[in-house]
């Protein structure tokens, strides 16, 4: 099979080439595991901290992406769910120990032996990928490959990180950044909470645009000050600055999520303009968000085909992986970017 592979950490510049294309052997089923030939892959901001070495693969070289799409074509000993020819996706969670007290109550995402799709394992930028039954979820009909591949990730981590914020209708809630996982995150709201007023902060003036586009009452920059304060903010950018700035925009009692895997360093001074009074007196709240469980894949696939939910998608053939993520580290960004792998 093809695949695009990481075989060192580096910088991602403009025209940069992160990644090569190689011939891989294909992957066969073990116990309990599926192999489907993959169809689309989303492309995560999660692929730039792999590659620039904020959580690096333990070892080299590797095959990211981790919102994949795609077809089951061989099943290993003691699969009980699907069948040949089913069309089903993979999220960030490729496995987890299954036994263990966090894993029993559903919170396999904090599993000790968790282990991350296109990180920890190989994952989607590839024609073919090996997954445990278990973590493989069924695509509902109505949505194409390169629809569904940003609601298992951006999707399903919006859905976790709205559920820790504790915002209910009527509210006001605040998206720090604007990309797939963002987007997502403000059509749910819309759905859910109706009467909920979403504030959108975004560096790019396109991505401002396009929040009141989907229906944000107000966006601005991270430094402006929105209408009103919120009862809480879900960041999903990957520096520091907007943790700040959001902080000073929570009513007294709120919460601040933040949705990332890791925080880049370069803006690290930001956290020394941190000032008590102003940033986190009046019992406001820093929450993380630490990767997606299962449940969280299953029950956001429900959700967005019953509201019918459709991200707003970028396509890139399988042969343009490496401009696909500069043109995401360039904040070149629309919403969520999907590899087509194959028609």
């Amino acid at each position: 099979m093809q695949a695009w592979t990481m075989h060192q950490i580096q910088p991602i510049t403009e025209g940069a080439s992160p990644l090569l294309c190689q011939t891989l052997p294909d992957p066969d089923p073990g116990p309990g595991d599926l192999v489907i030939r993959i169809s689309a892959c989303g492309v995560c901001h999660t692929e730039l901290d792999e590659i620039e070495g904020r959580t690096p693969p333990p070892v080299l070289p590797m095959v990211p992406g981790h919102q994949v799409v795609g077809t089951v074509t061989a099943v290993g000993e003691r699969t009980r769910v699907f069948r040949h020819g089913e069309r089903v996706g993979v999220g960030w969670i490729y496995s987890a120990c299954g036994h263990c007290e966090l894993c029993l109550s559903g919170h396999d995402n904090l599993c000790e032996h968790f282990l991350a799709t296109g990180r920890d394992r190989h994952g989607g930028y590839a024609e073919m990928m090996r997954i445990p039954e278990q973590y493989a979820f069924l695509i509902p009909e109505q949505f194409t490959d390169e629809e569904a591949a940003p609601l298992l990730c951006a999707g399903a981590i919006g859905l976790r990180s709205l559920r820790l914020s504790g915002i209910s209708d009527g509210q006001t809630a605040g998206l720090t950044g604007f990309g797939a996982s963002g987007h997502l995150m403000l059509k749910l709201i819309r759905h859910r909470f109706p009467g909920t007023t979403v504030y959108v902060f975004a560096r790019n003036e396109k991505e401002r645009r396009f929040a009141v586009d989907l229906g944000a009452a107000w966006s601005g920059d991270f430094c402006e000050s929105p209408p009103g304060l919120c009862h809480a903010i879900i960041d999903t950018t990957p520096v520091w600055k907007p943790v700040v700035e959001a902080l000073r925009c929570l009513r007294p009692g709120g919460r601040l999520v933040i949705n990332a895997i890791r925080k880049e360093t370069s803006d690290q001074t930001e956290l020394l303009k941190l000032d008590y009074p102003e940033h986190l007196w009046m019992e406001k709240e820093i929450k993380s968000v630490a990767n997606v469980s299962g449940q969280d894949i299953a029950e956001f696939l429900e959700i967005a085909d019953q509201m019918r939910i459709r991200p707003e998608v970028q396509v890139y053939p399988f042969s343009a992986a490496n401009e696909a993520l500069v043109d995401l580290k360039m904040g070149r960004i629309r919403g969520a970017k999907v590899l087509k792998i194959k028609d």
